[in-house]
């Protein structure tokens, strides 16, 4: 029997921690404007969880659905209606061997970043991976 895979991760100053279990069932790359704006870089990094596949604990504040320690300022993860989208950077090991399954917004990615191989490219938001325009 296969053991699974338990990642743990949190913000900056370590007052929220959170673990996922498992492997995400989707990963990727957004360049929109909103992630670009939240993530104060040129795209986010990001994977998705079940709900029953995340744990959480310490006290956060959402806005827009988007979860962060307002102590510290790191942004955490977007809850999704039956999972969680969590910010890959926010993992306590690096690398995490989580590879983009796809790359949404590619019409703003930025023409020094090479499209990710194997990734399935979106122009725009084709998919439900982010949220945003």
């Amino acid at each position: 029997m296969a053991v699974e895979r338990i990642r743990t991760g949190g913000c900056l100053c370590g007052a929220v921690r959170y673990e996922v279990r498992g492997e995400p069932n989707q990963s990727g790359l957004c360049h929109c404007q909103t992630c670009r704006r939240i993530t104060g870089s040129a795209f986010s990094a990001t994977a998705n969880w079940r709900a029953d596949q995340f744990q959480i604990s310490g006290e956060i504040r959402t806005f827009e659905k988007r979860s962060f320690y307002p102590v510290c300022g790191s942004r955490l993860f977007y809850f999704l209606q039956d999972g969680v989208e969590v910010f890959l950077g926010t993992l306590d090991d690096a690398p995490n061997a989580i590879m983009p399954t796809v790359e949404v917004w590619t019409v703003r990615r930025e023409p020094w970043l090479a499209p990710v191989i194997g990734a399935i490219p979106h122009d725009k938001n084709e998919i439900p991976f982010c949220r945003s325009l």
